[in-house]
């Protein structure tokens, strides 16, 4: 298998801790999203993925784009360990704890968002800071809240690590560059602190890997 990732890209660190959890290798593809203007929109890039977007694993025939879309296809080619509950009902909460993440904050403080906001609307850096501040606290008090009334345990539902905790580390992660308090919410500090102590979670991370900077 290859993957086609950015070290610092929160998409691609989560697949690179769901392949770490299940034991799978795979070729590192390193795709820089800045150098150049971006070698993502590179022709042959487009060819795996016409968005433009990491990651993108590359599995004999088979190409997968969208971080959760990936993970569950890794769910059920390699079903061991699950990453996913076993009942619908828990399956349903952990898909909507990750989408919270990919689709309600990581959208407007991504890559593309930010460079959008300071390029062609002239927001000043400050004011893109104050943006990003914005959505991430309201995004992690949301989910904050959601985790509190799940069951108890170690990760974001029970006690094995399984894909929320593959979307939350690296939201995490991305707030602390942008010196974001995360002093208001301990059980995700918790559960973040949890996963470090993980190898399939610290050999993820973006400062190990090949491309790092």
């Amino acid at each position: 298998m290859k993957l086609h990732n950015y070290f610092r890209s929160s998409a691609s660190y989560r697949v690179r801790i769901a392949l770490n959890l299940k034991g799978l290798a795979y070729e590192y593809q390193a795709v820089h999203l800045t150098r150049g203007g971006g070698e993502q929109f590179a022709p042959a890039f487009r060819e795996l993925n016409p968005l433009s977007v990491v990651p993108v694993p590359e599995n004999g025939d088979a190409r997968v784009s969208q971080s959760l879309a990936i993970i569950e296809y890794l769910d059920e080619v390699h079903p061991e360990p699950p990453l996913l509950p076993r009942s619908p009902a828990a399956r349903a909460r952990v898909r909507a704890l990750a989408l919270s993440i990919a689709c309600e904050l990581h959208p407007l403080n991504n890559l593309r968002v930010l460079g959008y906001l300071t390029r062609e609307l002239g927001v000043s850096d400050e004011a893109k800071t104050q943006w990003y501040r914005h959505w991430v606290a309201l995004g992690l008090a949301a989910l904050e809240a959601e985790i509190a009334q799940g069951p108890p345990g170690r990760f974001c539902h029970g006690d094995e690590p399984g894909v929320a905790d593959c979307f939350l580390v690296p939201q995490l992660f991305n707030a602390r560059r942008f010196d974001c308090d995360l002093s208001g919410y301990p059980r995700l500090l918790a559960i973040e602190e949890n996963c470090a102590l993980l190898t399939a979670f610290r050999d993820a991370a973006p400062n190990r890997q090949p491309d790092a900077e």
